[in-house]
């Protein structure tokens, strides 16, 4: 017998959100259907009844997952089933990771599994905006320890108009797009891109995104108590001692503190932490060790954290020395590495990235198939974090979900400062080189740098920052941090990253650990960032202040021209013939496709002459021959009552042999021509019914003193042979019909 709780949530422009448990997968922890209109997602959630031995950390795995079947559709390839996941899904994933994970108790430390699978689509809702509520949902339903619920919406400004999840053709409008996660007190992660809005729009966004999201929370709690799940499982996942925790805080909390205000590099600090805790394990003997390691490390992070915070919130001193709103040294040079189309190195302290710009063709766009989203993307930005940027001994194994997410960030940021419809598909690769703070960041500015180099046209350039918070007493007292370090990162209570131009931001992704945040902090932090965001723009500019006026000289050439649609068979030919021949004479790369109803033509090469080629032969095919015109043309046959002559690519005419010359001739022979010779002739007449070209060279040439008129000659129809027709005669007279 099936008997399942449905709730609804109406967003107050006709859809409703419908949240079902206890029909689908009731074997998992908790489990539920959330849908909105066609689109249907499944949430589940499981968790390990016990934490690993060890394991002091919060294990969480989230995955979301589409189905080509919920749109109707095969998967591509050639095993034709789902594979890895993409970077929408990678994406996705994290964003419900990013709002769940500082909501599980702190030491709670079980494994525990949330999966996501969209079922059903319509191709008009955005399923990103559902996962977050399925995930929370999946938890309420459950016995596993949550300090939720949360949810998450998208919030979209379209014509001036704030708009909870938009469809995708009401996206492409938006001058504001953000996700905003939260529970029904705290905002807990945003992440989204903005064309140059101001920070109060951005504020007015959350807030009106928050608003919703406190109802959708209000009907979890509902969901939770009719599953009667308000009560959570008993766990015990740590072994504490009281009195070691207090052992290690009066012997180490000093001399931590003395290291967290002295100022020195990430190095120096590094190893003189390291010290500290070798030099109080040195009082244990090995067998107490084996028994006390893993509280003494858990007990020495909590005394790192305190002193760190403490040193900020007392004395407004950090761990490098710097006050709060202070920016580290920065340096940058442009056309560092000769080989790609545009470079730049950024350093910002121990922050270093060497960013690289390709410029390709049409044919070096990136193919999206995704379930939902499908096309081609022409402005790629790859980020990559090797170990060795960090000091760590081991080897890279390929693009992580870190990597994926820190490029989409920095790929957001600079993205609408690229020109429409410039003709070139741009790969922006940021390697990271050092790191001790906001890479990404980092991306964004060294990849402002780099594009100019390489000579696009931006429209602004953009620069990034990003913030910390170090607060206590629900935000009573706070500092608010430019520029953060990665220790001020992990033992923060907030990480900020705000790009911009000098009118505006343009991407931002903010992830909150604590409670009690006020909108005011928020403001405060905004307001602090834009500072700091301009100070970084003012070095960009000292380095570069505006796009090199021209590509380099080993970048690739782009033309572009538009033609009739009923031209591009005729440029590509009779299996791709004419089309090849062209770029094999020319040595350009030529691309044609059909665009709101004309034909766009690409033609690119490494010079300048190539271009030229290519294009005199494709404005020979698509010009429209023109009576009293003269044309350079080659004779392709000769026949016994005159020459064909090709005068425009696939387009030739009869030059009769009483337009050869003035004279009377009786052979095309007696004029000199013969198959393959170039000549210059006019075209004297288009046959209206037929379409077919008649030509003159005797025009071209001065008539004869005393010239008459002659009559137009009489043909011989028969051979020497007794008047009958030779197969050549037969053959002349039938092509010469056709003209």
């Amino acid at each position: 017998m099936v008997n399942p709780i449905n709730k609804t949530i109406e967003l107050g422009d006709g859809r409703v959100i419908t949240i079902e448990t206890g029909k689908l997968a009731k074997q998992a922890d908790g489990s539920v259907t959330v849908s909105m209109g066609n689109t249907m997602l499944l949430a589940t959630v499981t968790a390990a009844k016990d934490a690993a031995p060890g394991v002091d950390f919060m294990p969480l795995q989230v995955e979301y997952k589409e189905k080509f079947s919920a749109y109707g559709r095969f998967p591509g390839g050639f095993m034709r089933r789902e594979g890895k996941a993409s970077d929408y899904e990678i994406l996705t994933s994290r964003l419900v990771d990013r709002v769940l994970r500082p909501l599980f108790p702190d030491n709670y430390h079980a494994e525990v599994y949330v999966n996501i699978i969209l079922f059903s689509a319509d191709g008009q809702d955005m399923p990103d905006a559902l996962a977050g509520l399925a995930a929370s949902a999946a938890l309420a339903v459950s016995d596993i320890p949550f300090n939720g619920p949360i949810s998450e919406v998208r919030v979209a400004r379209i014509d001036g108009k704030f708009v909870i999840n938009p469809t995708f053709a009401e996206l492409e409008k938006a001058d504001i797009d953000i996700m905003v996660g939260a529970t029904l007190d705290n905002i807990m992660m945003v992440e989204g891109e903005m064309d140059e809005v101001q920070e109060s729009d951005m504020l007015e966004a959350i807030k009106i995104a928050h608003e919703v999201i406190k109802e959708q929370c209000k009907i979890q709690f509902e969901l939770s108590a009719a599953c009667g799940k308000l009560e959570k499982r008993a766990y015990e996942h740590e072994v504490n001692d009281d009195e070691l925790r207090k052992d290690v805080r009066e012997k180490c909390y000093d001399k931590v503190y003395a290291v967290a205000v002295s100022g020195s590099s990430k190095q120096e600090r590094a190893e003189a932490f390291r010290k500290i805790v070798e030099e109080y394990k040195a009082g244990f003997t090995e067998e107490e060790l084996d028994e006390k390691a893993e509280m003494i490390g858990r007990y020495y992070h909590d005394v790192e954290k305190e002193a760190m915070r403490r040193a900020i919130l007392d004395e407004g001193k950090r761990l490098d020395g710097r006050k709060t709103t202070e920016i580290r040294p920065i340096w940058c040079e442009v056309n560092y590495v000769p080989g790609p189309h545009g470079a730049a190195v950024f350093t910002r302290g121990e922050t270093q990235s060497l960013t690289t710009v390709t410029l390709g063709t049409k044919a070096d766009e990136k193919i999206v198939d995704d379930v939902l989203i499908h096309g081609k993307e022409r402005f790629l930005l790859h980020y990559n974090f090797p170990p060795f940027s960090t000091g760590e001994a081991k080897a890279s194994r390929g693009v992580g979900r870190r990597e994926v997410g820190h490029g989409n960030l920095a790929h957001r940021a600079l993205k609408r400062m690229i020109p429409e419809d410039y003709p070139y598909v741009i790969r922006v690769i940021s390697d990271i080189l050092e790191s001790n703070g906001s890479s990404s960041m980092a991306t964004v500015c060294a990849g402002t740098l780099a594009l100019m180099d390489a000579g696009v046209q931006i429209r602004k350039p953009v620069s990034g920052i990003a913030m910390g918070l170090i607060s206590e007493n629900k935000g009573q007292n706070y500092a608010i941090l430019s520029d953060i370090l990665g220790d001020e990162d992990h033992l923060g209570d907030m990480d900020f990253k705000v790009t911009g131009t000098k009118d505006g931001i343009t991407a931002t992704q903010m992830d909150i650990k604590v409670d009690g945040l006020s909108y005011e902090i928020l403001e405060n932090a905004l307001a602090q960032a834009k500072e700091g965001r301009l100070h970084i723009l003012g070095k960009l500019k000292e380095t570069m202040s505006e796009p090199r006026p021209d590509l380099k000289p080993h970048a690739p050439r782009i033309e572009t021209i538009t033609i009739g649609k009923e031209y591009i068979g005729a440029i590509i030919g009779p299996g791709g013939k004419i089309i090849q021949g062209i770029q094999e004479k020319s040595g350009a790369i030529i691309s044609i496709e059909e665009i709101d109803g004309v034909g766009k033509v690409e033609i690119a090469g490494t010079n300048k002459a190539s271009i030229e080629a290519a294009l005199k032969a494709i404005r020979a095919i698509v010009a429209v021959p023109e009576v009293g015109e003269i044309y350079e043309g080659k004779i392709s046959s000769v026949m016994p009552y005159g020459a064909f002559v090709e005068f425009m690519p696939g387009k030739d005419g009869l030059l009769h042999i009483s337009e050869m010359d003035w004279k009377r001739l009786e052979t095309v022979e007696q004029a000199g021509l013969k198959e393959g010779d170039s000549i210059r002739i006019k075209l004297v007449e288009i046959d209206q019914k037929t379409g077919k070209f008649k030509l003159s060279r005797k025009v071209l040439m001065p008539k004869p003193e005393g010239y008459e008129e002659r009559p137009p000659r009489t043909e011989r129809r028969s051979d020497d042979r007794g008047g009958r027709d030779s197969h050549r005669d037969r053959d002349n007279r039938s092509r010469r019909r056709d003209y």
